[in-house]
């Protein structure tokens, strides 16, 4: 039998990347209206290290602010720019009105290894928020990784950079996509005992194509159980299905956390809108 839903309140926030041709820019506008009625905290914009996709950022994050009545929270990242043209981002994302900011180091351009800091530039997530902090009054929130970054020495060294991030001046940390709750819910604990008490929210991935998905794990070194595997063997080629399935697995993610205490919920929705809005329905949201 499926957990029953949970009844207490929760506060979901939705992540979108910038679109690269006309189609997917309706298919984002078209979630984006979809989600909008959920009232999330906010919705996050995605920010790559080339010009033209910072551009696209920029423009996804204006519109959402001159079209919508969504918060905004515009990712920066710290690669393949100074600290004078991270500040003149900031500046201009302070000026239009967005007072959120996700802070992150970024993927290295071109998938190089191992990661260098850009000359002139801010070399960590950590300098990146004390930059920002400085400089404006921005709620930011950072990464963290349940499974330990991919480039971390130990997990130990990954939590010591957690907690630099949260000490010069991070407000809420959003993870890394997992699939086993407890994985999540150890992690939280040592942030807890080693002092992190800002919000720890649980990023979400709701997956309906698996190799897909693999690949992004592989990258962002997430666990898939295998048991996923099994789930969605043989529905290569059967996309309804696969959805169903999908929907049924992240539903049994999403309720276990929420019995066992988690509110707040971060959701990447890969521009797309229809499992994301089915879980927010089951977590008992209505659109207002």
């Amino acid at each position: 039998m499926s957990p029953t839903a949970p009844t207490t309140p929760f506060q979901i926030s939705f992540e979108f990347f910038p679109p690269k041709t006309a189609e997917m820019e309706a298919t984002l506008w078209k979630s984006i209206t979809r989600l909008a009625p959920m009232s999330p905290r906010f919705v996050s914009v995605t920010y790559g290290a080339g010009g033209s996709t910072r551009e696209r950022t920029h423009h996804t994050v204006h519109r959402i602010l001159s079209e919508t009545t969504l918060v905004p929270a515009a990712h920066l990242t710290c690669v393949a720019a100074t600290r004078e043209e991270i500040d003149g981002v900031a500046d201009d994302y302070w000026n239009a009105g967005v007072r959120h900011v996700v802070a992150l180091r970024g993927d290295i351009p071109g998938g190089e290894a191992p990661y260098h800091p850009t000359p002139g530039g801010y070399g960590y997530a950590s300098e990146l928020v004390e930059g920002l902090r400085k400089r404006h009054d921005f709620e930011l929130s950072v990464a963290a990784y349940p499974e330990t970054h991919p480039e971390a020495k130990s997990p130990e060294a990954d939590l010591d950079n957690l907690k630099r991030k949260i000490d010069a001046g991070a407000t809420r940390a959003i993870t890394q996509f997992f699939f086993d709750n407890w994985t999540y819910l150890r992690f939280v604990d040592r942030c807890r005992k080693a002092g992190i008490t800002v919000p720890i929210v649980p990023g979400i991935m709701p997956v309906t194509n698996f190799t897909q998905m693999v690949k992004f794990a592989k990258v962002a070194g997430a666990g898939v159980p295998p048991s996923f595997a099994r789930h969605f063997e043989g529905l290569d080629d059967d996309v309804e299905t696969r959805k169903l399935v999908a929907a049924s697995l992240v539903a049994e993610q999403v309720t276990q956390l929420a019995q066992a205490g988690v509110t707040e919920f971060h959701f990447y929705t890969l521009n797309r809108a229809d499992l994301t809005y089915a879980i927010c329905h089951l977590l008992g949201l209505r659109p207002v």
